[in-house]
């Protein structure tokens, strides 16, 4: 399913990032009294009242000429593009600044839905300073005390309010939908059209030639598949971030909608820790991974084997063990026929149903080849197993005490698991849970 993005912006040093741990839960954003300490765009998810969505913090913006307040204000300015829903931040003990006005007017012209809210509203008589804030011309403002919590849930019920209506479109159940992830130029739109057999994308050596995110359905040997194309990075007269840091949106983005996804390799350049970082997104999403490495034609093969480069790869990419790895040239077609077999083979995997009775009997066929430890004179007992969910395949592992389920012994189950239904391609999940 789709997810909202919501931005948190405004000047500096009216309390975007503790705004935006508490969303989140955690702290992920650095929180000091000094204004331009959050200088690049930071993305997690969050939730409100089942409403998962992703949530953008920016550095303050300041109208300045000064190198770095320009480079934060391109920052968020990048930010407020890829938002559907932004929240503007302004601190009351201030009242409204010059820079509340210049950060107003950048928001007038975004077009977007802008929720205001006033923060460090932390007692009663401060309180009364909000009503000046409704001169900014954004309708009611919403006050709120970022450090004590106050009136952030009010805040996120307008927020959601204004999410896309389309977040919720069912997709076709038979239809797989697959995106391409991975660093600018790595040649995921060269692969796209190779893959359709007509150039349907821009394909540049130029990074961020694809601008948009791109959605293409076709039919191969009687299935119905979507490719979700992802963007590089936007350029506006001048390339004004690094290309790594913005690819991660537009990845999580179309992780959030696939059912597969490619993680392209560039074989040219290597795996870069860009490479790990956005994988990791789609592993810890739960999707069906394919590692696809691109540009094959380019590598002296002489020097460097297929078996050598998958030796790295898997040295890499260790929590991906699970993945098959495709190597192919987009540009010269070669091996290319052998990635859609791969998608339709892992799809499968991640929506494959076992039922009970054969799974407890491979779980007790695992038992018996590896007893359950004993852990401070407790001992271990699997009293049995059901499937809960696919995609990913999901198993609730009932016992006497899950603290006892050591992750060594988990990870083993899981080796069962695959040893003996498969699962190419495809995380699983197991959850011990107490036999209530």
């Amino acid at each position: 399913m789709k997810k909202a993005t919501v931005a948190i912006v405004g000047r500096p040093n009216v309390g975007k990032s503790t705004i935006f741990n508490r969303l989140v839960g955690e702290r992920i954003s650095i929180v000091e009294d000094k204004p331009g300490v959050t200088r690049d765009r930071i993305y997690a998810e969050a939730e409100w009242l089942t409403q998962k969505y992703n949530l953008i913090d920016t550095g303050g913006i300041e109208i300045t000429d000064e190198p770095l307040l320009t480079k934060i204000r391109n920052q968020a300015e990048i930010a407020i593009e890829e938002a559907d829903v932004i929240i503007f931040l302004v601190n009351a003990r201030d009242g409204i600044t010059g820079s509340d006005e210049e950060v107003a007017n950048l928001l007038y012209r975004s077009k977007k839905p802008v929720v205001l809210a006033v923060n460090k509203v932390d007692n009663p008589e401060v309180r009364e300073l909000i009503y000046e804030f409704y001169s900014l011309g954004f309708g009611e403002p919403y006050p709120i005390s970022g450090t004590h919590g106050i009136g952030i849930g009010d805040l996120l019920d307008e927020v959601v309010t204004h999410f896309p209506k389309d977040l919720d479109s069912e997709k076709d159940e038979d239809t797989i939908y697959f995106s391409l992830i991975g660093r600018p130029n790595v040649g995921k739109s060269s692969l796209v059209n190779t893959i359709l057999n007509e150039e349907r994308v821009i394909v540049s050596d130029v990074e961020g030639t694809t601008r948009d995110a791109v959605d293409t359905p076709f039919n191969k040997d009687d299935q119905d598949f979507v490719i979700i194309d992802t963007a590089g990075i936007r350029k506006r007269g001048k390339v004004y971030e690094s290309t790594e840091k913005y690819s991660v949106l537009r990845a999580l983005k179309a992780i959030d909608r696939s059912d597969v996804v490619l993680v392209l390799i560039d074989a040219e350049t290597g795996i870069r820790e860009q490479d790990k970082k956005i994988a990791g997104y789609a592993h810890e999403a739960g999707r069906a991974i394919v590692l696809v490495v691109n540009k094959w034609d380019t590598v002296d093969i002489k020097e460097k084997s297929m078996k050598e480069f998958e030796e790295d790869m898997r040295n890499e990419f260790q929590y991906l063990d699970y993945a098959p790895i495709v190597f192919l040239s987009a540009k010269t077609k070669k091996r290319v026929q052998r990635l859609i077999p791969v998608i339709k083979l892992v799809s499968e995997s991640h929506t494959k149903r076992i039922a009970t009775n054969v799974l407890n009997d491979v779980i007790m066929d695992a038992l018996a080849i590896n007893p359950t430890p004993t852990i401070k004179g407790r001992k271990l007992k699997v009293l049995y197993t059901t499937q809960v969910a696919v995609q990913p395949p999901s198993f609730v592992v009932f016992v006497n005490e899950p603290e006892l389920m050591h992750f060594s012994y988990k990870r083993f189950l899981e080796n069962q698991l695959r040893a003996a239904f498969g699962f190419k391609g495809t995380p699983i999940h197991i959850i011990a849970r107490k036999r209530s």
